[in-house]
């Protein structure tokens, strides 16, 4: 029998590659001598730089950033085997992570750290970029990525604005000619698994702003803002961002990527399924085995499971989904390739101790799961 297991990470516990390893101890434990292929997955969001970088033998690079609030912090991002291409997740630098609580701020947060990892990767030799925009702290629209590469963010005044989201009410013109010349000869791909516009009652100001701080009246003076902007973008670059569905990602830092680099919006899942190989390493399986902390309604949305299931179901692999927890309206996932869904939690516990303890219960899990498929 030949099992392939391409979980995501389950998050503030195990990383992909980690749960795999738990995952096949489980299924030796049911079928000793299977055959077991582990592909690491990720979906754009936090681990997809470890993912890729493990997939391809590539290398972890280090660099000096600044972080949401403008302090210098650490950030890594990774460079693909082969050398050309380089993977950055936003949240290195941008992420809602690296703030506590009572610093979220959309109004101050800025993606300027962002632009300061693509000037890194560039200055690596890379040419091609993938950039997951999970986790992010900011709601900028992408102004500071674009002040960290070069561009000149100009007020009434003709002088350059500050960072943060507040500062994009100021914006009347936008000049590129000190951009970093090498974007030109690059190409990005943007890891986005939401349909957001940029701007508007769907836009990224009133959906994902309240988790990065901001109130209602916030909210609605981030939406303002950002709906200036895009009408300075579409002026200067000739460019109508507002209602691309995708633009919205990340504060809108996707509506700003893509208007200013050549740049491809595309599902961060497919992105890595692509990378990894995992469509060839399906091949003659009889099972895949799938799972991340939590798998509900959102997962059909584009997160590992549903992507993995609905590419098995394409090769009529069947895929088991294993998770930490399992909420409501899971039934779509079972059209896109799941046959089962299975939390790995066996008792009554804690959130502390099920996380203490995720690879012991995935391993007991996956066995479970085995032994009943080949019963």
């Amino acid at each position: 029998m030949k099992i392939v297991i391409a979980p995501d990470s389950f998050k503030g516990s195990l990383s992909a590659r980690e749960a795999g390893l738990a995952i096949e101890r489980g299924v030796r434990r049911a079928i000793p001598d299977c055959e077991t292929i582990i592909v690491p997955m990720a979906d754009g969001g936090e681990g997809t730089v470890s993912c890729l970088v493990e997939a391809t033998d590539g290398r972890l690079v280090q660099t000096t950033v600044k972080d949401p609030l403008g302090r210098e912090v650490q950030a890594e991002f990774g460079i693909l085997g082969g050398g050309e291409t380089c993977v950055i997740e936003m949240a290195a630098s941008s992420g809602l992570y690296l703030i506590g609580a009572e610093e979220r701020n959309p109004l101050l947060t800025t993606t300027y750290g962002f632009g300061q990892l693509i000037k890194a990767g560039l200055d690596e030799g890379c040419r091609q970029f993938i950039l997951g925009l999970g986790g992010s702290a900011t709601n900028d629209g992408g102004a500071g990525m674009l002040q960290a590469l070069g561009a000149d963010l100009l007020d009434k005044d003709g002088h350059n604005v500050g960072l943060g989201g507040a500062e994009l009410a100021h914006v009347t013109d936008i000049r590129t000619e000190l951009m970093d010349p090498r974007l030109i000869e690059s190409t990005f791909i943007v890891a986005c698994d939401v349909g957001n516009p940029f701007c508007g009652p769907n836009g990224a100001s009133y959906v994902f702003g309240p988790q990065k701080g901001a109130t209602p009246e916030m909210a609605a003076q981030l939406d303002e803002s950002l709906g200036r902007f895009a009408d300075v973008i579409e002026r200067t670059r000739g460019y109508a961002i507002h209602d691309i569905p995708g633009t919205g990602a990340a504060g809108g830092l996707a509506g700003g990527i893509l208007a200013f680099l050549n740049a491809g919006l595309d599902s961060g899942i497919d992105i890595v399924m692509e990378v990894t190989g995992l469509e060839r390493r399906l091949v003659d399986a009889d099972l895949l085995i799938t799972g991340e902390g939590r798998i509900d309604s959102q997962t059909a949305e584009g997160k590992t499971p549903c992507g993995v299931a609905r590419l098995a179901k394409k090769h009529l692999v069947p895929a088991i989904g294993l998770a930490g927890s399992v909420g409501g309206g899971i039934e779509a996932l079972y059209e896109e390739g799941l046959a089962a869904v299975l939390s790995i939690v066996n008792g009554p516990m804690t959130l502390e101790e099920a996380m203490s303890r995720t690879a012991e219960l995935l391993e007991q899990a996956s066995e479970q799961a085995v032994r009943v498929y080949n019963c």
